[in-house]
């Protein structure tokens, strides 16, 4: 498959530098202009892409080789691949990556994977020749696509001044800058941002942002570099159909809206229904369930309301008991626990889950089964991911995680025939196999009799 895909990567010189403002500027600015825009989030991130997808009107996709897997980027990219462009924002600093001493699984890396050009974002205050040096430290790094700059905080009026110092010595494209704006800020909390969904005025806020775009960068210009990148050859792998006629029960609400588009969309190329139910919201589960997903978020901020659902909670512990294949990712996790934060929850797990001022374990991990279970057979591997602050007292211990190039290691998960269920969160497009095996034992469910 050849696909051709015009596309930037926004990358960044580290976190806080303005990566997801000028994203999100950019993608309001390309879809007023009228133009198929897609968005892309390098690396494990859930709430940068709610923004993106509030932009575009559609979901916005994750690019992600440890979780994915590096055959499966390129392919990611071509299938969801806006026709007119296709921003992609970069994660943390340009070269950070695994274990935060290797460039592999970095902004660089997905730019150099996917042949995508960058324009790196840079927070310009404070500086006019060191930034020079500073952009030549990047360019000369290591491998990279870096083809332009955007200034961040400063006045477009400074272009002109910073642009004849930075492509003197760099040989870098300036596209222009964007001004601080205090009325375009987003609150953050415990894991990052607040959502989309969350605030009253985004769009207004977002529309905002594009004016500044309009006004302070060439617009025309970034989208002619998209237009440089080459074609993209490369298809998603083909899926075994093994989900016909299942229905999959999907957690989807303010408090569980952790997922991935394309790990959904593998159960659904294979052939599965999602069927979504909120938690907080509906009394009982859909009816003629064959499994049941509860991805993360943030039930900790809803615990109260969740606890008083007593109806749902009733239904899944009971679905659960009656071995409905079941995952239940970190805030689904929480669920699942006799107490999250004191207030009673659905009790499968035992133990009791306490929200932390500090980060637990976090960062990739790669998962060994340690006995047959819903996923894995014994030995078998999954790609995951970790980043909660709450504390259980009963974290399981059916799969042993170990951090990638570190020698740190650790048990976890609960995981039976039916039921996985663990703070790591899972992308079904590195994890075939998994998505495999959980349809096979919804089949089973479905042929022995539903809920």
């Amino acid at each position: 498959m050849s696909a051709n895909a015009p596309r930037l990567v926004i990358g960044g010189t580290g976190s806080g530098c303005g990566k997801t403002t000028i994203t999100c500027a950019l993608l309001q600015a390309f879809v007023e202009q009228g133009l198929d825009t897609a968005a892309f989030k390098c690396g494990p991130d859930y709430i940068d892409p709610m923004f993106h997808s509030r932009i575009i009107g559609a979901r916005s996709r994750n690019l992600d080789a440890f979780l994915c897997g590096r055959q499966q980027v390129p392919g990611l990219l071509a299938h969801s691949a806006g026709q007119d462009i296709s921003i992609m924002e970069g994660v943390m600093g340009y070269y950070d990556g695994l274990a935060g001493t290797s460039a592999e699984n970095s902004t660089a890396d997905i730019a150099v994977l996917t042949q995508s050009p960058t324009v790196l974002v840079v927070s310009a205050r404070g500086m006019s020749l060191t930034l020079a040096a500073l952009l030549k430290g990047f360019v000369d790094f290591g491998a990279n696509t870096i083809q332009g700059v955007i200034l961040n905080g400063i006045s477009p009026a400074m272009t002109d001044y910073y642009a004849n110092i930075i492509e003197k010595h760099t040989g870098l494209t300036v596209y222009g800058a964007m001004p601080q704006d205090t009325d375009c800020a987003v609150e953050s909390r415990h894991l990052g941002l607040v959502t989309a969904g969350e605030i009253q005025d985004l769009k207004q806020k977002m529309q905002r942002l594009a004016q500044h775009a309009r006004e302070g960068l060439n617009l025309t210009g970034l989208l002619a570099l998209a237009h440089t990148a080459p074609d993209i050859h490369a298809a998603l792998p083909e899926v075994p159909i093994c989900g016909n006629g299942l229905r999959i029960a999907m957690a989807r609400d303010e408090a569980f809206c952790f997922d991935y588009a394309d790990s959904l969309e593998v159960l659904e190329r294979m052939g599965a229904q999602l069927v979504p139910f909120s938690p907080l919201h509906d009394g009982h589960l859909p009816r003629n369930i064959d499994g049941m997903l509860l991805c993360g978020g943030y039930p900790e901020l809803y615990a109260e309301q969740l606890s008083e659902n007593t109806s749902m909670l009733a239904e899944i512990r009971q679905a659960i008991r009656h071995k409905l294949p079941t995952i239940a990712e970190c805030g689904g996790f929480l669920l699942l626990h006799d107490r999250l934060d004191e207030m009673p929850m659905a009790g499968i797990c035992g133990g009791e889950a306490q929200m932390g001022s500090r980060l637990g374990p976090f960062g990739y991990i790669t998962l060994t089964a340690k006995k047959d279970c819903l996923l894995c057979r014994a030995g078998e591997q999954l790609t995951a991911h970790e980043f909660h602050y709450a504390r259980s007292t009963q974290p399981g211990d059916s799969f042993h995680g170990q951090k990638p190039l570190r020698n740190r290691g650790w048990d976890c998960i609960h995981a039976t025939d039916t039921l996985y269920a663990g703070y790591p969160h899972l992308h079904f497009a590195g994890n075939l196999s998994a998505a495999q095996r959980f349809l096979s034992a919804c089949r089973s469910y479905h042929e022995e009799g539903q809920i």
